[in-house]
């Protein structure tokens, strides 16, 4: 049984509309993403999101609708399930509200539109139109006839759907003309490609036959050739009318009175894929290569058309949807590129705002940068220490982007450009403030200070408080009485505030040098040289309270003294990784614990995360680990050992007050994570300071709140998000990203190009492999393919070197553009080698008869995804320079292979059309030839689009319908017909097609609910955690889902079951079969007492119970 929950939501945006739908004065924008509406308002800094809502079903049509006795607009909403509602705002309930909905007026006998669906209201406001089916327009009477206007209800009387047969079929655009009087019929325009292949155009009227019965009448037609690459009608208002046809080489003014044509050609063609009004004569147009245009029709003293103006505006993403705001403001939604918000200035534009967008997910990897310690846990994506890589968008707006759960930093301000800052200190120059206004850094060779006014003015003074500055500090506090502590690498001292005169100070012995220092409110902890150890006393002026000193073969590495207790001091020692609880009075050992086995302690803190459990001690390992125990104060022991892996390096970490005594914790390294509690549990999650050296909490009156950020370059002012979000890195490469391979070991990404260029008018294609650095995304290396050569897949693997070891390759499949002109050769597969300069070097390669779908490793040898068959391919060395590859084996599928997972010796293939088939993988014997033979099948047809194994004899398949099935393969069936079979044992409709799956090992606790098994990637920018359901609770989880399908209403109304049921071209079931999902059952911690009562009537468990298995759920992403 399986469990699905987003990551990552929509954020491709092919539907907006403006309209008053919140207040009868203010515009609104409405944005939809896939299955959410997202309502903006305009404000000065850009738009700003008011409300989201989550609808049941995809968004594929929105219209504007005015009630007549309404003061705001209607919104109209189309959905992919055939769905269709109006919905209003409720200012008392801050809410969308149902109006009106109909239910699925779908036609099963008729062919869905070849060229998405469309909605127009006619200009008179009595019918709306839907272009859902070929042959077929719906139409809804939005005026009923012989009432009148005051008797109607306040939520816009709309009439039942009425098809009307018509003979255009694959209508390329629609526009209702603007009428020339009140008397004129509603025209219905439609521009249509007809049985020859010619672009026509064909005028229909819309009246009323008896009653409420509609009638389509056929009008006039015009008889003249049009635009072969005709893609857009433009209705144009008073004083011209008539209609704009947007072409590929033309843009033509057709007259409705006249029935005359004027076309002038455009100085360069291009494809328009969206328009916008601006005013009565100019428009904004966008086209498939992101230039945005405005165009203006230029007309004479009478109204007539007479010629036209086109100029570039400027180069935007590629357009899926224009909005006018006002004022010059223009919303740019875009599906394969970030939207945006532009404002038009003088033939040009500004980018005021910028909305991220990942969609469409061709491909992604992930990167875990945890898992690399033997007892360390695998990071989950929660923890931010795993992050997903995404090969997103398309040609000019292709980019590589990381997606990483993590706490975002808001930057307030730049102290100014410093390097090699070691630490940070916040000190106060009023110890009767309440607010901090000092600033200490230090390096290597000094300390600095700067002090911050009330208004966030800032100076660096040469002196302050008497503290010593030639030298590094690696300690300073205020403490009592007005004075400050400080420890640098030679000295201890404490100056008084005011005067800046030394009250007492210590001195090491010799030679010997301060390394490493801890402070609270009553003592000093220093060790000198990791060779002794001594304790002050800041009360008593730094008297020595206990000295001690350890032998060479027991240096101590760390120190550390609680916040709270004067009794005992921690120290981590470079000898077996040991750490010692001591007693302060004698230095002598508490309690110890062996820390690790392969690494040292090189940095602690005691500090309290949780209000009711004992403080925690963070102790930071060199290898990157962080080791944490919960300290009992009353009987000094370290209790409930936990480990993580943060990065390769040792984390500093430093306390972050939070309030009520508790704290959160800032870890900087090559990963700056905050650590803070949640549910009683500690949470890691990264923050997006990546290039962090050292922090400091800097509660000052400008900033209140706020830390202090120190980077190899520069220092920073920031406030932390108070939880963690998802973000999102940008790394632009203007070409689309098809494929991803990632390798850990050299740090590197393989990716799979494709890239558009224009010449004379014509496309050409160019593929590249290109090598980029994980960290910087800079490009390494690109390595060309021949002309009219696309890169299919790219995978890393060990490969033979032909000495007995392995080495690690890129290995590349492709296919030709034009099969006509390649007749032998259609294809290959290509090994390349990375050489110690990082360069990408062809080892061999091999010519294919087709392309190269998919590849995989399969002990050892390449599995190749062709054409029509599956290849097992042997790198074999005939000759020690050379090596070649050698076909060992093939498997010929029912149509067209898509995708292909490796088990072991078990391969699962994912068909264009009959689902899924594994097979078996048998190296030869003695002499005999390698075999695949089919194992088990799916009998169903399915257009399948991905597959992963997600666990034994488990499959997790996708299909273009936006399916997921879960398949079973039952080895120890009954009989041999049983064991051949693969059935379904989950399935449900994801609404989304799924690009990609792949499969991730998260260390789950024995008794976990949902255990983590798959990430998926979408064409709307989704991300998806796919788990399996432990059996003791499946019921338990399928009763829940049941009882809150019925108690959370989305707008529209339209049933839980029916939105997520399974749907394909063949079948349509009543409800999902055995699948949860998550962003319905993670709904319960939203709902009041009451309903959440109600929801778990008929559990076996009580409220406190579900609340604490979903919030775990939650953790999950």
């Amino acid at each position: 049984m399986a469990y699905i929950a987003p990551i990552h939501r929509p954020s491709s945006i092919r539907h907006a509309l403006k309209l008053n739908l919140l207040t009868p004065e203010e515009d609104c924008l409405v944005v939809a993403k896939a299955n959410v509406l997202e309502l903006y308002i305009q404000t000065a800094d850009g738009l700003s999101l008011q409300h989201s809502k989550t609808i049941y079903g995809k968004v594929t049509m929105l219209q504007q609708l005015r009630p007549p006795l309404s003061s705001t607009d209607h919104l109209f909403v189309g959905t992919d399930r055939y769905m269709y509602f109006t919905l209003a705002w409720s200012p008392e309930k801050k809410q969308l509200q149902t109006e009106k909905t109909f239910q699925d007026v779908a036609d099963n006998a008729a062919r869905e539109s070849q060229t998405g669906e469309r909605c127009h209201v006619d200009p008179s406001g009595r019918f709306m139109t839907l272009e859902i089916y070929e042959g077929i327009i719906t139409v809804i009477t939005l005026v009923q006839r012989g009432k009148k206007r005051k008797q109607e209800s306040d939520i816009a009387q709309l009439g039942e759907p009425q098809p009307c047969r018509v003979d255009e079929m694959f209508v390329r655009s629609s526009a209702f003309l603007r009428p020339r009087s009140l008397d004129d019929k509603p025209k219905l325009a439609l521009l249509y490609e007809d049985t020859n292949a010619h672009v026509r155009l064909k005028l229909r009227e819309l009246s009323f036959a008896g009653s409420d019965a509609v009638e389509l009448d056929d009008g006039e037609s015009y008889r003249g050739d049009l635009e072969l690459g005709a893609s857009h009608l433009i209705p144009i208002e008073e004083p011209a009318h008539g209609l704009v046809i947007l072409g590929e080489t033309s843009i033509s003014y057709y007259n409705d009175e006249t029935g005359e044509l004027l076309s002038e050609p455009l100085e360069d063609a291009t494809i328009f894929v969206a328009w916008e009004r601006v005013d009565a004569q100019r428009f904004v147009l966008a086209d498939d290569y992101g230039r945005l245009y405005l165009f203006m029709l230029i007309v004479d003293r009478q109204g007539a058309v007479q010629s036209w103006k086109l100029d570039v505006i400027g180069q935007t993403s590629r357009a899926s949807v224009l909005t006018y705001l006002d004022a010059g403001y223009i919303f740019i939604g875009s599906h394969q590129g970030d939207s945006q918000v532009i404002k038009v200035t003088e033939k040009s534009m500004d980018i005021i705002q910028t909305f991220s967008n990942i969609a469409p997910i061709l491909d992604f990897t992930i990167m875990d940068m945890g898992n690399r310690s033997g007892e360390g846990q695998t990071n989950e994506y929660s923890s931010g220490q795993a992050r997903i890589v995404t090969g997103s968008g398309a040609y000019q707006d292709g980019s590589l982007r990381s997606v990483r759960s993590g706490v975002g930093l808001e930057e307030l301000g730049v102290l100014g450009e410093m390097n090699h800052t070691s630490n940070l200190f916040d000190l106060k120059s009023d110890p009767a403030s309440s607010y901090v206004d000092v600033l200490l850094v230090t390096s290597v060779t000094e300390s600095r200070v700067f002090r911050f006014d009330g208004e966030g003015e800032v100076e660096e003074v040469d002196a302050f408080a008497g503290l010593s500055l030639s030298e590094p500090t690696l300690a300073v506090a205020n403490v009592s009485h007005g004075r400050v502590a400080q420890v640098t690498s030679s000295r201890v001292q404490i100056t008084d505030l005011d005067g800046g005169i030394v009250v007492a100070d210590w001195r090491p012995e010799g030679d010997q040098t301060i390394t490493a220092a801890s402070m609270n409110d009553i003592h000093i902890l220093i060790s000198l040289g990791g060779v002794a150890v001594v304790a002050l006393s800041l009360d008593e002026e730094l008297t020595v309270v206990k000295e001690k000193s350890y032998g060479t073969n027991s240096q101590v590495a760390c120190v550390a003294l609680s916040p709270t207790s004067t009794q005992i001091c921690f120290l981590g020692f470079w000898h077996s990784s040991k750490l010692s609880v001591c007693s302060l009075e004698t230095l002598d050992t508490v309690t110890e614990a062996q820390v690790s086995e392969d690494s040292v302690p090189r940095s602690l803190l005691l500090t309290q995360i949780f209000s009711d459990q004992p403080p925690t001690l963070f102790i930071a390992m060199a290898d990157g680990n962080v080791v944490t125990y919960a300290f009992d104060t009353a009987t000094n022991e370290l209790l409930g050992r936990k480990s993580i892996v943060l990065g390769t390096q040792q984390a500093n970490f430093r306390a972050l007050p939070r309030g009520n005594g508790l704290y959160n914790v800032f870890a900087t390294c090559e990963h700056p994570s905050l650590i803070y509690g949640a549910e009683g549990r500690l949470v890691y999650s990264a923050v997006t300071a990546e290039k962090a050296t050292t922090v400091c909490p800097f509660d000052s009156e400008a900033y209140p709140g706020s830390i202090a950020i120190a980077t190899s370059a520069d220092l920073r002012i920031a406030l932390v998000d108070t939880e963690r979000t998802t973000h999102v890195q940008t790394l632009k490469v203007d070409e689309t990203v098809r494929r991803i391979a990632y390798s850990p070991s050299l740090k590197a990404f393989g990716l799979g190009t494709i890239k558009r260029v224009l010449k004379g008018g014509e496309e050409f294609l160019i593929s590249h492999l290109k090598l980029v650095d994980e960290i910087q995304f800079k490009e390494l290396d690109t390595y060309q393919l021949n002309e009219e050569e696309l890169v299919e897949s790219v995978m890393r693997c060990d490969l033979p070197d032909g000495s007995g070891s392995t080495v690690e390759r890129f290995v590349i499949g492709t296919a030709y553009l034009d099969d006509q002109n390649a007749v032998a050769e259609r294809g290959r597969v290509l090994v390349l080698e990375v050489t110690e300069d990082r360069v990408l070097k062809l080892v061999t390669e091999i010519a294919l008869k087709g392309g190269c779908r998919c590849l995989a490793m399969c002990q050892g040898k390449i599995v190749a995804a062709l054409i029509k068959t599956i290849v097992v391919y042997t790198l074999e060395y005939r000759t020690k320079s050379k090596p070649t590859l050698v076909k060992a084996a093939s498997f010929r599928c029912s149509t067209a292979p898509i995708d292909i997972t490796v088990n072991s010796s078990l391969i699962t293939i994912a068909d264009l059309m009959k689902s899924a088939v594994v097979v078996h993988y048998k190296p030869g014997e003695t002499g005999l030839p390698d075999t695949i033979t089919e194992v088990a099948r799916h009998f169903q047809t399915t257009w399948a689009t991905a597959v992963a194994n997600v666990g034994e004899n488990t499959y997790l398949e996708s299909d273009a319908d936006g399916n997921l099935i879960v398949l079973y393969r039952d080895p120890n069936g009954v009989t041999e017909d049983d064991q051949r079979r693969l059935t379904v044992s989950s399935e449900m409709l994801l609404g989304e097609q799924v690009n990609k799956i792949r499969t991730i090992d998260v260390a789950t606790a024995p008794d976990a609910v949902v255990v983590p098994r798959a990430f998926m990637g979408t064409v709307e920018g989704s991300i998806y955690l796919f788990g399996l359901i432990s059996p003791s609770h499946q019921n338990l989880l399928m009763t829940l889902q049941s009882n809150l399908a019925e108690l959370v209403h989305v707008p529209g109304n339209v049933p839980f079951a029916k939105y997520r049921a399974f749907k394909n071209q063949v079948r349509e079931a009543d409800e999902p079969y055995r699948f949860v999902d998550g962003e319905l059952v993670e709904r319960f911690l939203d709902l009041s007492e009451d309903l959440q009562d109600k929801a778990v009537e008929g559990l076996d468990a009580d409220v406190e119970a579900v609340k604490a298995m979903v919030e775990a759920f939650r953790r999950l992403h």
